[in-house]
């Protein structure tokens, strides 16, 4: 899809797929260019209705309305995940104690020349810049914490126990969102994906697969090689492109 209402116009191409493994899709995602709004969202396994966590942030974010400035842009995107947030634990109380209704969710904003990340748990956020793909967010994990406190190697974090345990999500533990803001700059191509697609290619694989490709090709590959591999999971890619002209 593309979009020319911004100061840069935007391609971007979104997919979803259930998987090699799982029964049901638990992912869903958001792609609306004409409000500069990307999002996915990872209901959080082993919980109860996580298709319906990662439906309904999608839902809200998707009825925002558009834009007037970045401040009001970011508080709106905070109040609608809040609010999904509390109507999730409100609806868990109905299945009993400990019951979570939870998701991952990131986000990209973008207005005028600048772009905002906002997320929660392990959803990713990647961006393609000269060649060269950095990884913006950071995953809100168990893992996560023990290689920044220097206590598990990164290569040994796939085999822990605690793999699969995460710190934060949208109707789990306390709401919290981390955020980062930067400039955009022509032909920056972002990759928002579930842990679906990263846990089945490492980095230097993915930045392979986007370089020197249409959204929609990059796409269509990253998806082949996860579902080649096996796709244990559910598999979300959205990848926005800033066009150079």
């Amino acid at each position: 899809m593309r979009f020319n209402g911004h100061t840069h116009s935007y391609f971007s191409n979104a997919l979803t797929h259930v998987g090699r493994v799982r029964e049901r899709n638990e992912d869903a995602f958001l792609d609306r260019p004409d409000l500069g709004l990307w999002a996915v969202a990872d209901g959080m396994g082993g919980h109860y209705a996580g298709d319906y966590a990662s439906a309904r942030i999608v839902d809200a974010l998707h009825d925002i309305d558009p834009p007037s400035d970045p401040s009001h842009f970011m508080e709106a995107v905070r109040r609608r995940l809040a609010e999904v947030d509390n109507e999730l634990r409100n609806r868990a109380v109905a299945f009993g104690r400990g019951a979570l209704i939870a998701s991952t969710v990131v986000a990209l904003l973008v207005f005028g020349r600048y772009f905002a990340c906002v997320w929660a748990g392990d959803s990713r956020l990647y961006l393609l810049r000269d060649g060269v793909m950095r990884q913006l967010t950071h995953d809100h994990s168990r893992v996560e914490e023990l290689i920044r406190e220097g206590e598990l190697d990164e290569r040994d974090a796939a085999t822990h126990p605690d793999a699969n345990v995460l710190t934060r999500g949208i109707g789990a533990g306390s709401f919290e969102l981390e955020t980062l803001q930067d400039r955009i700059y022509p032909g920056d191509i972002f990759l928002l994906c579930s842990d679906g697609l990263y846990k089945m290619m490492s980095a230097p694989e993915i930045e392979r697969s986007l370089i020197g490709t249409s959204s929609a090709e990059a796409g269509n590959r990253l998806l082949e090689i996860a579902l080649d591999r096996g796709a244990i999971d559910n598999v979300t890619i959205v990848l926005v492109k800033v066009d150079r002209n």
